[in-house]
């Protein structure tokens, strides 16, 4: 039955602007390879990135940027990109990267799928069905959303923090390294990692992890 309401779906088309309405050959074979390219991103960033790098903050870039690139390539597929518009994506983001003040790397990812969007919406062509490029915005979209509702309670911030106390720079003080941390600071603190020690002015650099729900939450910061 559904085979067949697509089939009368894709005689129809949009208004004046003579898209069709659904091409079901295309759109099936969309979704089929969304859910690849899907599939794929899971398995290489959560069992391979993960299980190899304890850090998290890239995991909502990952996945986002891959979905941007799929529907890039595959809807516009069939559009003649001249190289000046294809070097002129990347030229934006060297701009705003070089350029301007530094922007963090979950900023800079919804900056690439936003301009993304916009290209698929623009120049998507005849040949791209109204029902594929519905479930393409839809998809970006939710994956976002799931990524924001899901992935990110689970997410990591860390702080920099110059530490005085170099007496509880020991392996054998970690439990009060922690403690003191937490206390002054009021982040239940997940793990830490000492980036520099200077023993000749006893003070040591760490990098302090907590959960990114936390009300003292994001960013750097100096003690």
């Amino acid at each position: 039955m559904f085979n067949e309401l697509l089939s009368q779906l894709s005689t129809a088309q949009v208004g004046a602007l003579d898209i069709e309405l659904v091409n079901v050959i295309d759109f099936k074979e969309l979704v089929i390879k969304f859910g690849f390219n899907l599939l794929v991103t899971f398995v290489v960033v959560y069992f391979i990135y993960a299980k190899n790098s304890r850090r998290k903050d890239f995991f909502f870039s990952y996945f986002a940027i891959s979905t941007a690139i799929f529907a890039l390539c595959f809807l516009l597929e069939s559009v003649k990109l001249e190289l000046g518009i294809a070097l002129g994506l990347f030229a934006i983001f060297g701009i705003i990267r070089y350029r301007t003040d530094t922007i963090p790397i979950k900023e800079m990812t919804y900056l690439f799928v936003i301009i993304g969007l916009a290209v698929i919406n623009a120049l998507s062509s005849k040949n791209v069905s109204f029902l594929e490029l519905l479930f393409t915005n839809v998809a970006i979209l939710g994956t976002l959303w799931i990524l924001e509702l899901i992935l990110m309670l689970r997410q990591e911030a860390s702080l920099d923090i110059v530490y005085e106390k170099i007496e509880n720079i020991n392996l054998n003080k970690r439990d009060e390294l922690v403690r003191d941390i937490q206390e002054r600071t009021g982040i239940k603190i997940k793990r830490i990692e000492i980036e520099e020690i200077n023993f000749m002015r006893d003070i040591a650099r760490i990098r302090v992890f907590h959960d990114i729900t936390e009300s003292n939450g994001k960013g750097n910061a100096k003690k």
